[in-house]
């Protein structure tokens, strides 16, 4: 028996909650990338191109959970079981961030790395659905999964180029919006591909057990501190609090300024009585 199944089982609600996050971690990725470009010692940009990436991974993976507080199968309680699907987020995501970081955002390393990172999100994603139980068996359409890996692909791409080409703030933000769009897009092209087949008769166990709802929260409590401190410390960047964007430049106070030509050296008076053969 196919049971109706529905990603909007608390309205918009869930869609919005999970919007918000695929931005800010979009936002806190794009932000660090851009930090780790202004400096030059190579372990302060490991440790920005890290924090980029965890928060990117963290974002992308509680967006997909937020989501899925909203999918409903008429009939069947859904559960999952495994934490799988957030070590591939992060993992993918740094792979992405580091080869743009320390090979360039030439085409052919944003082209490798965003498909690379592209499909690292989708494999997310659809671990995060074999991680479900639903008491039935789970199907998907070809074509409708195809199209959500081509979203990862772009979005992972546009992500990428942004966080290399974009220095600005206001840019930097503008472009996380964009992504969120992206980033949540796919996850519900994917959704739009599930059907389910539920065995044996439909359970009557509600969707929105407390069980159910308190375990799922308490999976994304972790990404969503981490995300809040990865804020604080974009936050309270000096660089960022002082306005300063951009590629790094030398400060003023260490720039070496050319010397103005010497005047002539004042002359040694002639002595008395002495002129010059002409």
């Amino acid at each position: 028996m196919n049971a109706t199944v529905t990603d909007f089982h608390y309205g918009a609600v869930t869609p919005i909650a999970a919007y918000l996050m695929a931005v800010l971690g979009s936002a806190l990725g794009l932000r660090c990338t851009v930090r780790s470009l202004r400096r030059e010692q190579r372990g302060r940009k490991a440790g920005w191109l890290f924090l980029g990436a965890v928060s990117l991974g963290c974002g992308i993976w509680t967006m997909h959970f937020i989501a899925m507080t909203g999918f409903s199968v008429d009939g069947a309680a859904v559960e999952y079981d495994t934490l799988l699907s957030l070590a591939v987020a992060i993992a993918v995501t740094a792979l992405g961030v580091f080869l743009v970081g320390y090979r360039g955002s030439t085409a052919p390393v944003l082209a490798a790395a965003g498909v690379l990172m592209g499909l690292g999100v989708a494999a997310m994603h659809y671990l995060g659905m074999a991680a479900m139980r639903v008491h039935g068996s789970i199907h998907y359409d070809a074509t409708a999964v195809a199209l959500s890996v081509l979203i990862a692909v772009a979005a992972a791409t546009a992500a990428l180029w942004a966080a290399a080409t974009i220095q600005g703030l206001w840019p930097s933000l503008g472009a996380s919006l964009v992504m969120g769009i992206a980033v949540t897009g796919m996850h519900y092209t994917g959704m739009a591909s599930v059907s389910v087949h539920l065995e044996g008769a439909a359970d009557s166990t509600s969707h929105s057990s407390i069980g159910m709802l308190s375990f799922l929260l308490s999976m994304i409590a972790g990404p969503v501190v981490v995300l809040i401190v990865a804020s604080a410390i974009v936050m309270f960047d000096p660089a960022l609090v002082l306005g300063e964007d951009g590629p790094s430049t030398p400060s003023r106070a260490g720039t070496r300024t050319t010397p103005s030509p010497a005047a002539p050296a004042d002359r040694i008076p002639e002595p008395e009585g002495f002129r010059p053969s002409r």
